[in-house]
């Protein structure tokens, strides 16, 4: 009769929970950034569905409609207004109550932790023979507002929008439509891509 011991020896145990572990410390840095990645692209769907339903509100209001962004201590913050006096959107008429704010004010990192509007050191212009953007996530002109009128169309600009690491996104924003385009930074090739 024959005793066999059933079970593993302390080397297999080793063997197997060094393997776990190093598969871990693989995968975890690789599934953080593609977490990173995929919050920071939620944010730029986000803002741009945002963006549309700013332009059919200017719409189905008849008058011009827009979106304020402030920068302040924690970031940026965003509500939007509709024109009160026909003479657009604009930062005095804001602060007088005459544009009147038609939806709570937002901050992107309320919803996307760690998202916000910003700019990576050194990025590269969107398009060649155009303007780096410096370190100023707002372009929209001389404002820091962007303006939907009834006939659809908006004002031109570019909101740049920064993830976690080096995750970079630009919408840019065609002033003769009011419709919108989403760029991604690729860092390794140092290039916008669609």
């Amino acid at each position: 009769m024959s005793h066999r011991q059933v079970g593993y020896s302390f080397v297999e145990l080793m063997f197997v929970l060094g393997l776990a572990v190093t598969t871990a410390g693989v995968a975890i840095p690789l599934l953080l950034a593609s977490a990173d990645d995929i919050r920071a692209a939620g944010a730029v769907r986000y803002l741009t569905a945002r963006l549309h339903q700013v332009r059919m509100e200017a719409v189905v209001r008849s008058r011009d409609v827009g979106v304020h962004i402030v920068q302040g201590g924690e970031g940026y913050t965003y509500a939007v207004y509709a024109d009160g006096n026909g003479d657009g959107i604009r930062t005095r008429d804001i602060d007088s109550g005459v544009d009147s704010r038609i939806a709570s004010p937002e901050r992107v990192p309320d919803r996307f932790k760690g998202v916000d509007f910003g700019v990576l050191p050194g990025l590269p212009p969107v398009e060649s023979g155009t303007a780096a953007p410096g370190n100023d996530p707002i372009k929209l002109g001389s404002s820091n507002i962007l303006t939907f009128t009834p006939l659809g169309s908006s004002s031109t600009g570019s909101l740049y929008v920064r993830g976690h690491r080096s995750l970079q996104y630009v919408i840019r924003v065609m002033g003769e439509t009011g419709k919108t385009r989403v760029l991604k930074f690729n860092a390794q090739l140092r290039q916008w891509m669609p």
